[in-house]
């Protein structure tokens, strides 16, 4: 029993065979998906998606890619798209340095706006960070003492510093199939260090398939590789990773019903 705490299943790559590929998930012991959004602007169609599967549920929020083309969405409005009771969750929103195809005001500004709504709702912010850690721990540190708001370094590739940092102020870190990339040791060497109920898994699929899958388009099920190397690198059983991330998962995202897998 696994979950995929991220992925984008209204991208166009899984127009084709989205009920194969949830099918697919739902065989591998995938029992919950969360589709997330990376704009607002497109927000009704990762809904869609949510609403037409028991198993998926979905954020709402703009990716920092999309930072200029969304400056300026409030905190209201992120709260307003809360209201239905399949979004869980909010972001994908946060800093990458990286690309810049958003300007860093622009992201940092779409962060804070995104934490406000985090704050508001109660509801946790699903957060995207590359070749930022300073700016991301900064902004984080900042407005965690302004309040407390639940959130998630998603896809994890970062330093040590940073998850760390991340930990102390409550947060929960996700790990994608780039732990499973051969070049990937001194992320297995942070995902081995962290406290086991602040792990999760994820596939960001159609992105970053694991080792036994690379070069192919990545899907919920994929989560699987992902999971049995967080188990190897912590030294435990794919049964126990799968129980904890999942428990993780739960508690995180606290809006979305657990399914009573004994009446299944």
């Amino acid at each position: 029993m696994l979950v995929d705490s991220h992925c984008h299943l209204d991208f166009p790559d899984f127009a084709s065979e989205i009920d194969a590929v949830v099918a697919r998930a739902k065989s591998a012991g995938v029992i919950r998906m969360l589709t997330v959004s990376t704009r607002v602007k497109r927000f009704a169609e990762v809904l869609a998606i949510a609403e037409r599967f028991d198993s998926v549920y979905c954020s709402a929020g703009t990716h920092p890619h999309q930072a200029d083309e969304e400056d300026g969405i409030t905190a209201d409005e992120l709260v307003a798209l809360t209201r239905h009771p399949k979004v869980v969750a909010l972001g994908e929103v946060g800093l990458d340095y990286f690309y810049e195809h958003g300007s860093r005001p622009a992201q940092q500004r779409g962060f804070r706006a995104h934490i406000a709504a985090a704050r508001i709702t109660g509801l946790p912010l699903i957060i995207h960070t590359r070749d930022a850690d300073e700016d991301c721990a900064k902004i984080l540190a900042e407005e965690m003492a302004r309040g407390a708001f639940a959130a998630l370094l998603h896809c994890y590739t970062g330093g040590r510093e940073l998850a760390l940092e991340a930990i102390r102020l409550g947060l929960y870190v996700s790990f994608s199939g780039i732990l499973t990339f051969k070049k990937s040791d001194a992320l297995r060497a942070i995902a081995a260090e962290l406290p086991a109920d602040r792990l999760l898994v994820e596939t960001d699929a159609p992105f970053l398939a694991p080792g036994p899958h690379r070069g192919k388009r990545n899907e919920p099920a994929f989560v699987v590789e992902t999971a049995k190397v967080l188990a190897d690198v912590r030294g435990i059983g794919v049964e126990a990773i799968a129980r904890q991330t999942t428990d993780n998962f739960f508690r995180l995202f606290g809006k979305m019903p657990r399914p009573d897998m004994a009446a299944s």
